[in-house]
């Protein structure tokens, strides 16, 4: 079945005056010829990415677009009208978005994090920037210290609201991010906590062992960059050690810690310096 939003591997099945044919075996779409390839053969498969032209038919293209279907992604608004926004997808059609399914009015020019999924009742592809709705914390599938891809969503006073997985809602706390983030920023992250209630903890740095040798990691790659010397040490001030390293005074003490019993640091007053192996 050929999957509307998404790339499909279909068949050549013939060429004409308009493009080339594709077929999954039950049904034949257009590639126009503008996105045919400089060699082709009939019968050989081809990877393109499907979806609805002007007049809501079917149609292929080898172009890849910003997002996919149930999918999200940090789109921009080509235009409004009196229906709705119509954000750019990387296509020559563009993502229409309802005045029903923005979390607060769109402005034309801004960017929005946005949700893309076939309407059942149109069978057209529609966007949402009201994410919550396509996020479920009742059924998770994630557990605790498990690394996930995270989608910064918002930030509030709270914390940085995430999107872990493309499938649950998470936050980071603020005082454990030691970076600028915006929305749509997709990153690396780390579940903390799974609360009872279902909200999700994560944090940018995995735990326990793991996360001072990760943190050491970034230590010995900064000495490294820097000659084998940084004049940071137990005493430093802690916005010193966050605009070097990125990093907490925890963080960086514990670290530190295990690189002097595993002989890979000297720490003296100036600094620490990195021992040559």
């Amino acid at each position: 079945m050929i999957q509307i939003g998404k790339f499909n591997t279909l068949t050549i099945a013939r060429d004409t005056k308009i493009g080339l044919y594709l077929t999954d075996g039950e049904k034949d779409i257009l590639l126009p010829n503008k996105y045919v390839p400089e060699h082709f053969e009939i019968g050989e498969e081809i990877e393109v990415f499907v979806y609805l032209d002007q007049e809501e038919r079917p149609v292929a293209t080898t172009l890849e677009p910003y997002i996919y279907c149930y999918e999200f992604a940090l789109l921009r608004v080509n235009y409004i009208n009196q229906f709705g926004a119509f954000m750019d997808m990387g296509l020559e059609k563009d993502l229409f978005v309802p005045f029903k399914e923005q979390a607060r009015p769109m402005e034309q020019g801004k960017r929005y994090l946005i949700y893309m999924y076939l309407d059942e009742k149109t069978n057209r592809l529609v966007g949402s920037s009201k994410t919550n709705q396509f996020l479920d914390n009742k059924e998770i599938t994630v557990e605790k210290g498990e690394e996930v891809d995270l989608i910064v969503s918002h930030i509030t006073d709270a914390g940085i609201n995430v999107i872990i997985n493309e499938k649950h809602k998470g936050l980071l706390y603020k005082n454990e991010v030691f970076e600028d983030l915006r929305t749509g920023d997709r990153i690396i992250g780390y579940i903390k906590n799974i609360r009872p209630d279902g909200k999700i903890d994560v944090s940018r740095q995995p735990f326990g062992l793991e996360r001072i040798d990760a943190s050491g990691q970034v230590i010995l790659d900064e000495l490294k960059a820097s000659r084998g010397f940084l004049r940071l040490n137990d005493n430093s001030h802690p916005e010193d050690i966050k605009t070097v390293l990125k990093m907490s005074k925890k963080t960086f003490k514990k670290a530190i810690g295990t690189l002097y019993k595993q002989k890979r640091i000297e720490i003296k007053e100036d600094g620490i310096y990195l021992i040559q192996e």
